[in-house]
């Protein structure tokens, strides 16, 4: 898939037309699924030129053959993205070209759509030279449907949409260049859609050609027959043939002879996020399934996935499977062809299964087009413990690959961007990278999502809604992160409306007495065994009754109330340094009266913790940890007190809230029993994970976004970089080693990037921008 090298991604603030855009929508009338559009560009002159362009869904844009770029960005259809583009064009002739898609409801989940088909939309601006006529609805662009594209089963990523099938019988190759093979027509002008169109503001993605992939099985394999149940078993592999492919892997061509069929195992050596590109030659009729998993199976249901650089005994796809896994079809056509699909693919392994039928097929290629957000590691991290070091590899890559045109949970299974995930991703981003347009992104898209009631989707952009209250608090924190980390108070202010909105639904639960009844939704907080689907004690689901609380809430919890205290204290933060001093005051008092209520319902005297429930029959790290960071009477005695209890009294925070139990270490000056609980972590790389989990074993996801928040902690608790004011104008440095003889980073702020080296028994040493004024505290 060749892409044009005389092209740059713009980043822009503003619509330049100010909604008054000299284009329309067009369609190609009966065009299916997929529809291609491309127009005939004559220039008397070398141009520059800056196209605006959108679809719905998607398109992907191609000029003279070589692809321009995806779009557009996901988001809600009342705020629809267009990217912009600058192209150089030469004298002569040319072809623009796009490929627009609508998969309605085998779309992925956060893929959304007006339902109208393939629409496409494209306005252009001159830079340098004549502007040559290119806008749609203006210019003759000529529309056809695109044949040869199919859909396979969403299997176990329900979340990311139907696979996909190439089928190169039918695909009109060389289309984007004027190839006269199919029923070309004048495009017609769509629906005037009633949708705000905002410009991505987002950097193009990041993209090489993935290296080190291994083979680690050829064999031969009955047609037609499944692979999910067959175990990898060495003693099946094609010695010969298994150099053949890694050969194929490195670039030297394959052949298959007719009437094959071979499976081959591929290890990736690394999680990626990637569009598999297969080049193929003559063959016609073959087919090419290629296959993705995070991890190989232990054969035993609930035996989950073992050590993951083993494959010997395993399955591909967990047991119990009654079809093949998440992958997508390749068919020859029987010319010289390359191959490819709408959508990325992620994970580790690769499973080929190639079916040859009456003619011999050359596969010239098969390369796997790494693509995620364009994050880079500043902060350098190391440490005098060098799997700390280990750790921050796995975990970035967790944030790379959980990062695209938005965040996302996880990138094998729902690929959708939560409030909750997304706090910690941030704040990763913050801390490693200083890059902050995919979280200004994010907190313009729940503000977006906001209903009447004030609450503010759990996950946005999404077609299937679900309530996750708590989440909506976790957004309010985000707001308050960005201020602190990354200042722009003109943002922030215009977000406070959407804030206050959000802690004003809570607080209108609060009942006399100061107690938090829960809101309806799922009271998600974490995934604690024991828990029911990850709500604290005190809590029912919706459609059941609490038998001590009739009234309008789901029962209550100090849990929530104390994470409700939290961020109104944030929230009167936030009112102070947009400068609205009587509400800073009154979130304050508010606050105030939210932590006497749960010192007085909650916090047991005898054994000094705070109880999760109103009978004090349950207690957990959680409840102790907000009490302390909310600024609860006894919540640093609760911590603790926690510290000096036995593993079992208390139920633990997992992968997700092991980020609250951290910051509750860091106030406490306990950062020796952060460094013992990230032996969670220094295990993934004793089980050959390449990303974080989403919680302890046996797991579902291999790579989830919120378990990446170590990063965080390296520079904000082990090193004690905090900022005390908005956008880092301001600066504490108070390491906390925990037992590590030293530790440095390098720290990026609005300002440049502020160094800090840490050793035990000596003042740390701290270079920063004049801008900030920075506090060091002795080194602990």
């Amino acid at each position: 898939m060749p892409e044009h090298t005389d092209v740059q991604q713009l980043q822009l603030e503003d619509d330049p037309f100010a909604g008054d855009w000299p284009a329309r929508w067009i369609v190609a009338a009966g065009s299916g699924d997929v529809a291609g559009f491309r127009l005939r560009v004559e220039c008397a002159e070398a141009a520059e030129v800056v196209v605006h362009v959108s679809a719905d869904e998607r398109y992907e844009l191609w000029l003279d053959g070589d692809l321009v770029g995806r779009g557009p960005s996901r988001g809600e259809v009342g705020h629809w993205a267009f990217e912009s583009y600058r192209l150089r064009l030469s004298a002569g002739g040319h072809w623009l070209a796009a490929r627009v898609w609508s998969l309605g409801d085998d779309a992925p989940l956060a893929q959304l759509s007006l339902g109208d088909g393939p629409t496409f939309l494209l306005a252009a601006e001159a830079v340098r030279g004549e502007l040559p006529e290119l806008g749609t609805g203006t210019a003759t662009w000529r529309a056809a449907a695109l044949p040869g594209h199919g859909r396979r089963p969403k299997g176990d990523g329900y979340g990311c949409g139907a696979r996909h099938v190439s089928d190169g019988r039918a695909y009109p190759w060389g289309w984007q260049t004027g190839a006269d093979n199919l029923a070309w027509s004048t495009a017609e002008t769509g629906r005037e859609a009633a949708r705000l169109l905002v410009p991505s503001s987002l950097p193009a993605p990041a993209q090489r050609w993935a290296e080190g992939a291994r083979i680690r099985l050829v064999a031969e394999h009955p047609a037609g027959e499944p692979t999910h149940d067959r175990v990898v078993d060495p003693a099946d592999n094609l010695d010969g043939e298994a150099r053949d492919w890694q050969r194929l892997l490195d670039g030297t061509a394959l052949v298959l002879p007719p009437r094959t069929c071979r499976r081959v195992l591929i290890d990736l050596d690394q999680y990626v996020c990637a569009y598999p590109v297969l080049d193929l030659a003559g063959g016609r009729d073959a087919a090419v399934r290629v296959h993705w998993q995070e991890s190989l199976y232990e054969t035993e249901p609930g035996a989950g996935k073992g050590h993951r650089d083993v494959v010997a005994g395993k399955l591909f796809g967990r047991p119990g499977l009654e079809a093949d896994g998440i992958g997508d079809l390749f068919i020859a056509g029987g010319g010289h062809e390359q191959h490819s699909t709408l959508w990325w693919q992620s994970g580790r392994y690769v499973e080929v299964l190639v079916t040859t039928a009456a003619e011999p097929l050359t596969i010239t290629g098969l390369r796997f087009r790494e693509t995620h957000y364009p994050y880079e590691d500043r902060s350098h991290f190391t440490a005098s413990d060098p799997r700390l070091a280990q750790v921050g590899v796995l975990a970035f890559r967790t944030l790379q690959a959980c990062s695209h045109e938005t965040t996302m949970d996880c990138p094998y299974y729902e690929q959708l961007q939560y409030a909750g995930d997304t706090r910690l991703q941030c704040l990763i981003a913050y801390a490693t990278t200083g890059d902050d347009a995919l979280a200004r992104q994010a907190l313009r898209a729940f503000a977006h999502s906001q209903g009447d009631d004030g609450l503010v989707k759990s996950r946005t952009p999404s077609r299937q809604s679900s309530p996750i209250p708590p989440f909506t608090l976790w957004w309010v924190a985000m707001v308050h992160d960005f201020a602190l980390w990354r200042g722009d108070l003109a943002f922030v202010t215009e977000l406070m409306p959407a804030v206050r909105a959000a802690v004003e639904a809570h607080l209108r639960t609060v009942d006399d007495r100061g107690i938090f009844h829960a809101l309806h939704g799922w009271n998600f907080t974490d995934w604690v065994p024991g828990w029911d689907a990850g709500t604290p004690p005190g809590i029912v689901q919706d459609g059941e009754q609490h038998p001590d609380w009739p009234g309008p809430g789901r029962g209550v919890s100090a849990v929530l109330q104390l994470q409700l205290a939290l961020v109104a204290r944030q929230v009167a933060d936030l009112e102070s340094w947009v400068g609205e001093s009587d509400a800073s005051a009154r979130y304050s008092q508010l606050t105030d009266q939210l932590l006497e209520a749960a010192d007085e319902t909650f916090y047991d005297t005898d054994r000094r913790l705070y109880a999760d429930d109103l009978d004090h029959t349950a207690f957990s790290e959680h409840a102790q940890a907000l009490a302390l960071l909310a600024g609860a009477k006894y919540g640093d005695t609760a911590v603790r007190t926690m510290l000096q209890e036995p593993p079992e009294a208390l139920a633990r925070t997992t992968v997700y809230f092991d980020h609250y139990l951290f910051e509750a270490l860091h106030s406490i000056g306990r950062t020796d029993v952060l460094l013992a609980r990230l032996e969670l972590w220094f295990g993934l790389l004793e089980q050959g994970l390449r990303t974080v989990i989403e919680h302890p074993e046996p797991t579902r996801s291999d790579c989830h976004a919120w378990g990446a928040h170590p990063l965080y902690h390296y520079v904000a608790t082990l090193l004690g970089v905090r900022p005390t004011a908005p956008g880092m104008a301001s600066v504490t440095v108070a390491p906390q080693l925990g037992g590590l003889e030293w530790a440095q980073a390098s720290v990026p702020t609005p300002h440049g990037p502020l160094e800090v080296r840490a050793e035990t028994g000596r003042p740390a040493d701290v270079s920063a921008p004049p801008e900030i004024t920075v506090t060091i505290a002795p080194t602990r």
